[in-house]
């Protein structure tokens, strides 16, 4: 793990060999495969993705304040991330989840 952190930089290093290769790969992707990508399949991975960003950011209400957040390049890239690799990891969940169901439903059959 210690090994992948250190290397999350790399992709928002603009002076890496042929630039940002996060933002190179994301604008390589056909808009179609983005918006999949970036929809959940389910309202409860969206309200799991959600709180967990607003922990990460704070839990302040904005409809009550105005909220800033102010963050180096690093730590934004380090939050980027960790909310993609939380992504994938409920999405892995949801997909077992879906298949354990299936799965019961023919036992029962």
């Amino acid at each position: 793990m210690n090994n992948l952190s250190s290397r999350v930089p790399e992709f928002f290093n603009n002076d890496a060999e042929g630039g940002n290769l996060l933002w190179q790969y994301v604008q390589s992707m056909s808009p179609e495969t983005v918006a999949q990508l970036s929809k959940p399949a389910s309202s409860e991975v969206f309200k799991i993705m959600e709180q967990n960003i607003v922990q990460m950011l704070g839990n302040i209400p904005s409809q009550h304040f105005d909220v800033t957040v102010t963050t180096s390049r690093e730590n934004l890239g380090r939050m980027l991330f960790s909310a993609m690799m939380n992504g994938y990891f409920l999405r892995n969940v949801e997909q077992r989840m879906a298949l354990e169901k299936s799965l019961s439903l023919a036992d029962s059959s």
